[in-house]
């Protein structure tokens, strides 16, 4: 089996669980509003983190990617069938370091959604006037660390699939050749990460310092949490 196969059946089993997910959040009516604020609060949390980057004029860009698109409320694998569809064109089109990227963004994706949804049960109605000590006490009933600790290896493999994928010949143009027959397969949501993505790291110029400051920080703040911290650093 080819590198590239091994990829896209990993692309292909992050699909089925977000399918998965997807069939039992349907079952919750009041898990798709909780799931929005929950995510609302994370986000300004991370924005308050990461305040320095995303202010400095080498790092904003990917900073203002990580924020909006690895740790934001998009769901990139919402049309698996259409994706299921695509995948043969990406799989041709992209270097394997492309569809790595790809499958990276879809485990994250939906690693971040199966722990957003315990979140969300842990906290009940506690999630519409959610503060540090509610989603302190939330995470630590929530527990999963291992998958806590899984998901933040992700961001910075993540990371480091992006700038690679920044280091291949013809990436560019390959990203090219994938818009339209992504689009017309209703996949401008993923096709606009991987270009925006592709676009920030490149722009950067060398993503090992950016990631180690994003990792260290977001492993203090599990750290904190686990260790009964209601507020944990910002920076």
């Amino acid at each position: 089996m080819s590198t590239k196969d091994k990829i896209v059946r990993r692309l292909v089993a992050q699909l089925d669980l977000a399918a998965g997910l997807r069939e039992s959040t349907a079952q919750e009516p009041a898990a798709l509003s909780g799931r929005r604020l929950l995510r609302e609060w994370q986000a300004r949390s991370l924005a308050r983190r990461h305040a320095d980057l995303l202010e400095s004029p080498r790092f904003a860009a990917t900073a203002s990617f990580f924020l909006s698109d690895i740790y934001g409320p998009k769901d990139l694998s919402r049309h698996q069938q259409d994706v299921r569809r695509v995948v043969p064109i990406m799989r041709k089109v992209l270097p394997a370091a492309g569809l790595e990227t790809v499958a990276d963004a879809l485990e994250l994706n939906t690693l971040s959604e199966a722990l957003d949804a315990a979140m969300v049960r842990a906290l009940g109605p506690g999630v519409e006037r959610l503060d540090e000590a509610g989603y302190g006490r939330a995470y630590r009933e929530v527990g999963r660390r291992a998958e806590r600790e899984r998901q933040i290896d992700l961001v910075a493999q993540l990371g480091r699939s992006l700038d690679h994928l920044t280091r291949q010949p013809f990436v560019g143009k390959a990203l090219s050749l994938m818009r339209k027959p992504a689009v017309l397969a209703g996949l401008g949501e993923l096709q606009d990460f991987l270009e925006r993505g592709y676009a920030a790291f490149l722009e950067m110029g060398g993503a090992e310092a950016f990631l180690d400051l994003v990792v260290a920080r977001e492993r203090a703040v599990m750290e904190a949490l686990f260790a009964g911290e209601d507020r944990p650093p910002e920076s």
